[in-house]
């Protein structure tokens, strides 16, 4: 069957479900493929609780543990662009068992690691695996299902992208407490297994995708060097710049120079050549263009306060890794039964008018979590996450399922691809830029407050003669209790800094995505007819 005949008969409707869909329940092969990047996306958060742990045995510092965790990164941020080319030129189906099986034989192999450097080999080549799945499924889901089911089949992805990070500490905790590190990757190996048995019995390319590999392609080497250099140098610079002092090192700003030479390089090549790598054209289409900034902000949102959440309630409040873990595990509960309903709602609706409220529930759980304070309790910082996140849905489901619209299905393979590259590029920057702007605002702050802390401050005065005669009644001598009860008003000064820190770095998260609440009326909504033709081929 030519092409052009197979274009025709999808467009007359009952023969696309005999050359394109496979007869199987679409919802077991939603099922299938969600499985698999389920466990790619918890094993990018649950190594994080580890560190420590894997550092000891292995007989690493803890600087140099942060490696297992970049490497997967930098892995994964290497092959997303490049995932939608690699599916047209060997089939998407191999190329999705394919990073299955090196994700698992990588999982098994991280396990029995026996130095830090092996298990960073090991965690490069599992997150070249793993960073192949995601854009892979969401071509699959959108080439499975109509339009109509369309959302309902990226809720249960989403179920997938944004559980999997929220329940990973607690569970990457629990592992390490009561078995080994070991586990967290041994984890894996059963899963990719059985993701792989179901894969190859159950998803199959549909037949333009068969036609499409027929086709001679040109495999451009130039661009595939350029993505791996310059997105290689860019992720070493997030990492690796407020450890070094952003511009102050050397390295940071040769290794940004190299990035963006690189990824300018990059652009222009893509934008000329026959069979584009990651096809930047697509970008002219005003809805995916809208579509992929709106998902650089939620990946920047998303992983910002997945980062800083936990770290605010276990650097400052004490909660141990389970513990601050359990703390956002109620969210991804409420991100469980609200996938469905933003589904239904992105169907029943305006996508441009749920998205817009999406960003305004998110705003407004932001700036909720502003008044955050030392000894804020359990249950409080439960609810800030799940009033923070409840929104999400909205805005997730039809950015999804709006990336498709007006796009040749041939194409589809890209979009995912740009999408999840873009959304992952903007948690990178995102946590780069929190921790670098919380450093900045602990400094400031903790300035102005040393400022109050002198003897001309009658309530300093009242502190520091209580605390004094508190040691002088345990026993202290004059001396040395006056010197404790400084440093512990000096503790408190430090305390207090970190705090209004982090409520500030929620208000600018607050206000970032309260920008974002009108531009979702920038996007064309798609008519019927234009989300039916969506559903079948262009």
């Amino acid at each position: 069957m030519t092409e052009s005949n197979g274009m025709t008969r999808t467009m007359s409707g009952p023969a696309t479900l005999e050359t394109d869909i496979p007869q199987i329940n679409p919802w077991v092969i939603a099922l299938t493929v969600t499985l698999a990047t389920f466990m790619v996306v918890l094993d990018s958060s649950i190594a994080n609780v580890a560190l420590m742990h894997i550092a000891g045995t292995l007989g690493a510092s803890p600087e140099e543990s942060t490696w297992i965790v970049t490497s997967y990164l930098v892995a994964s941020a290497v092959v997303l662009p490049m995932s939608g080319w690699l599916s047209n030129l060997i089939g998407r189906k191999r190329f999705y068992m394919i990073c299955v099986a090196i994700f698992t034989i990588s999982s098994f192999l991280c396990a029995l690691a026996p130095s830090l450097p092996m298990l960073i080999v090991f965690r490069i080549m599992q997150g070249a695996g793993g960073g192949g799945l995601q854009p892979t499924e969401q071509a699959i889901l959108a080439d499975t299902f109509d339009a109509k089911r369309r959302g309902m089949a990226f809720a249960m992805y989403g179920v997938a992208v944004l559980v999997a990070p929220a329940i990973g500490p607690m569970l990457g905790g629990w592992i390490t407490d009561n078995y080994s590190w070991h586990w967290i990757f041994l984890i894996n190996v059963p899963v990719g297994i059985l993701s792989l048995v179901l894969v190859q019995r159950i998803v199959h390319d549909p037949a333009y995708l068969r036609n499409l590999r027929k086709s001679n392609f040109k495999i451009d080497y130039m661009g595939i060097s350029l993505i791996v250099i310059g997105v290689g140098f860019l992720q070493y610079v997030l990492d690796k710049g407020q450890e070094n002092d952003w511009f102050s090192s050397k390295a940071i700003v040769a290794s940004l120079v190299i990035a963006i030479i690189a990824l300018v390089a990059l652009v222009a090549r893509e934008l000329t050549h026959e069979n584009p790598i990651m096809d930047l054209s697509l970008l002219r289409l005003r809805n995916f263009a809208t579509a992929v900034i709106f998902g650089f902000i939620l990946g920047m949102v998303l992983n910002g306060t997945t980062v800083l959440i936990p770290q605010f309630l276990q650097g400052f409040l004490g909660y141990n890794a389970q513990l601050a873990g359990m703390a956002q595990t109620p969210g991804a509960i409420v991100l469980l039964f609200m996938m469905p309903v933003g589904a239904v709602l992105a169907s029943k609706f305006d996508p441009r008018i749920v998205i817009a409220s999406g960003f305004a529930i998110m705003s407004l759980g932001l700036f909720h979590v502003t008044s955050l304070h030392y000894g804020v309790s359990f249950n409080t910082m439960v609810n800030y996450r799940i009033f923070q996140i409840i929104g999400i849905p909205l805005i997730f489901i039809p950015i999804s399922t709006l990336n498709y619209v007006g796009v040749p299905r041939e194409k589809f393979n890209q979009v995912s691809g740009i999408s999840n590259f873009i959304r992952n590029l903007g948690g990178a920057i995102g946590i780069s830029l929190l921790n670098s702007f919380i450093a900045r605002q602990n400094q400031t702050h903790r300035t102005a407050l040393t400022a109050h802390t002198n003897h001309a401050n009658p309530f300093f005065e009242r502190q520091l003669q209580g605390m004094t005669q508190h040691y002088l009644a345990m026993g202290f001598g004059p001396t040395e209790s006056s010197h404790r009860a400084l440093a512990q008003l000096s503790g408190q000064v430090d305390l207090q800094a970190n705090v209004l820190s982090f409520a500030n770095a929620f208000w600018v998260l607050g206000f970032v995505v309260l920008c974002m609440v009108p531009l979702p009326f920038l996007m064309r909504r798609p008519s019927p007819e234009e989300a039916k033709a969506t559903a079948v081929a262009h």
